[in-house]
């Protein structure tokens, strides 16, 4: 599927910064094939070197942490079906691990230290062993300290078995990233201590009166939209900056197919190729029906598979620009290779807005002065936690079904502002709201979550072309599990932006007492209610679940939902797999600070497990769209 002379000549050009693949040892040259810059490891056995090595970005020297001596670390290149057996060894002082991100894998097998597996120790190999059992564009990065910021992460491909229902001639696989010359743990430091203090892209002037002024006086900033900005980091593809002119070649009339990873560490990146649409085929490793549009916002580990047809001899960029605009890194999709496409100026910032608090412009305008407000929520992490009839701000805000639960506010017209969910929860059996602990690490309670399925992310509202969201996605195939779900769990996403703590439902990993439990064979509704001004791709490990987005038949399957400020998602997981599995934010920082919980699948043999009539089964097991039963690989 790849035309190889071209790939040679095109890794040539892009290959610059890596040197002569004469110069690598063996274990990190290129593969036959090559991939463009990216050494590919394939077959059934893999042996993994975790260790320090030089870098160079931009002319500027640093160390990494990696895989084989290579950033990215190689291209993982399986076959569905087949077992694996990665020998991973631990060249550090420190200890390691690798999580194999979204792939269905048993929970001894998944490698997070403290939940699955006691961590890899220095000087010790782990030999990771599983069955393939799904294709698609994965990833792996390390789950221990801060080490995924120092370049431990790379590419996984996994080749269907049967035919690919993607046609494409040729294709590259695209890993994105931020990288720092200075070190994560100092960076961490940062944040605690001053929670802006790595974010250059805040307004110079003062704010003006009415909403801006608004936000003045909740000591909030507009354009608190990413913690660590361009200023600090150097934004890669596929280990290369700009500078470097990562190429990549095409024929015209050729289906490109692009495996896009977003590997980074904090960075959230809107994705485009100007004047060449996109058809999206493709989400976290799994097919969708194709959608056509021009530009998409891609969390922190969501993958996106998209197909390009260049119908011009010229060169085309392509764009990853951080969320907040202050930086990006370009690559050239071009007809030869070592052309150079034009690096498009940085957008304007984009800057939060009154819907971004759980507010609409509209609910704003019967508001007058907003009188009375609480300005507990400071900094990005937090917002206003409702208002009563005089506009104070009340404490016991209660999120049921959207609306907030303060008997002040029943029959209160709101301009539009309090609007509920369209695709939200509608359960009726048990429903499991959130005990929000209230201390230091939660600044605010959402007043007012709604759906924001139908926007394509902050700042892409208005660019004047098409941007994806998540109410288009729509599975290939049916949805095998049609089971309406039996309870429902609401979780919220709390911080105190100013303390630089995060945490769920007000409790930081490291204080969390029990799991979240579910009952192997269980429909569940897991609902997200985003209290916090940042969006947050949140991720489970271990299983994918259905995102409630308007359809019954093809809900989408994820394992990673970017939440935006002040939105109320909902996902609908069936609990096949038992084990232990992290649920964590994948900004780094943030699970680093606490965000992060345990949820675990119990076994119907497990005592807490509410058991079904011995005549019943325990579940009717689903197949997922490669027509494997997961029950068969659950530990």
């Amino acid at each position: 599927m790849i035309n190889r002379r071209l790939l040679l000549q095109s890794a040539l050009g892009a290959g610059a910064a890596l040197g002569s693949a004469s110069l690598l040892p063996a274990w990190a040259r290129p593969a036959s094939d090559g991939n463009l810059g990216l050494p590919a490891l394939r077959g059934t056995q893999f042996d993994l070197n975790i260790g320090h090595f030089p870098v160079r970005l931009n002319g500027k020297a640093g160390m990494a942490t990696g895989i084989n001596g290579t950033l990215p670390g190689p291209l993982l290149r399986l076959r569905e079906g087949d077992d694996v057996t990665l020998n991973v060894r631990n060249d550090l002082e420190e200890d390691t691990s690798i999580h194999w991100h979204g792939l269905l894998v048993p929970f001894h097998m998944d490698g997070v230290p403290g939940v699955s597996f006691p961590g890899i120790k220095p000087g010790e190999t782990f030999k990771y062993q599983f069955k393939v059992p799904q294709n698609g564009t994965y990833w792996y990065h390390s789950h221990s300290g801060l080490q995924e910021q120092l370049g431990h992460y790379g590419p996984i491909v996994i080749d269907p078995a049967g035919t690919d229902p993607v046609v494409y001639d040729r294709e590259y696989v695209l890993v994105l990233s931020d990288w720092s010359f200075i070190h994560p743990h100092r960076i961490f430091a940062k944040l605690k201590k001053n929670a802006e203090s790595l974010n250059f892209n805040r307004p110079t002037l003062r704010q003006p009166t009415g909403l801006g002024g608004m936000w003045g006086q909740m000591r909030m900033s507009p354009r608190d939209i990413a913690d660590v900005t361009g200023e600090t980091y150097t934004y890669l593809i596929n280990g290369h900056a700009t500078a470097d002119n990562f190429n990549m070649v095409f024929q015209t009339g050729e289906r490109v197919r692009l495996r896009i990873i977003n590997a980074s560490a904090m960075t959230l990146f809107n994705v485009r190729l100007p004047d060449l649409p996109m058809t999206v085929v493709q989400a976290d490793g799994l097919n969708v029906q194709p959608v056509e549009t021009d530009e998409f916002q891609m969390g922190v580990a969501e993958t996106y598979d998209v197909i390009v047809e260049p119908t011009e001899e010229r060169p085309y960029a392509f764009v990853a620009e951080s969320i907040d605009r202050s930086g990006q890194v370009v690559a050239t999709l071009g007809p030869r290779a070592g052309m150079r496409a034009t690096e498009p100026v940085l957008r304007p910032a984009p800057i939060l807005t009154m819907r971004d608090m759980g507010m609409s412009h509209e609910g704003m305008a019967g508001m007058g002065n907003m009188a009375g407000m609480d300005h507990q929520g400071h900094g990005s992490g937090g917002m206003m936690d409702g208002m009563s009839h005089d506009g104070s701000m009340p404490h016991d805000m209660n999120d049921q079904d959207g609306m907030m639960g303060h008997d002040g506010m029943k029959g209160h017209d709101m301009g539009g502002m309090m609007k509920p969910d369209p695709d939200g929860p509608s359960i009726q059996p048990v429903k499991i709201e959130a005990d929000i602990k209230r201390g230091p690490g939660v600044a605010n309670v959402a007043a007012m979550p709604m759906s924001r399925l139908t926007e394509p992310g902050i700042g892409l509202d208005d660019v004047g072309h098409r941007a994806l969201t998540y109410a288009q996605l729509r599975s290939l195939e049916m949805n095998k599990d049609h089971r309406p779900p039996e309870r429902e769990i609401v979780v919220h996403l709390t911080s105190n932006m100013e303390r630089y703590m995060w945490s769920f439902d007000g409790v930081k990993f490291s204080e969390v007492t029990e799991a979240i439990k579910l009952y192997e064979g269980e429909r569940v509704r897991l609902t997200l209610i985003n209290d916090t001004m940042m969006p947050h791709p949140i991720h489970l490990h271990g299983m994918f679940f259905d995102l409630v987005n308007g359809s019954e038949t093809h809900m989408p399957r994820k394992h990673t939902v970017t939440v935006k400020p002040a939105e109320k998602v909902s996902v609908d997981i069936t609990a096949e797999h038992v084990g232990d599995w992290a649920f964590h934010c994948h900004l780094l920082y943030h699970m680093h600070a606490g965000m992060m919980q345990v949820v675990s699948v119990l076994p119907t043999t497990h005592p807490e497990h509410p058991g079904r009539p011995a005549s019943e089964p325990a579940m009717d097991k689903p197949m997922d769209h490669h027509g494997m039963n997961h029950g068969e690989h659950k530990s």
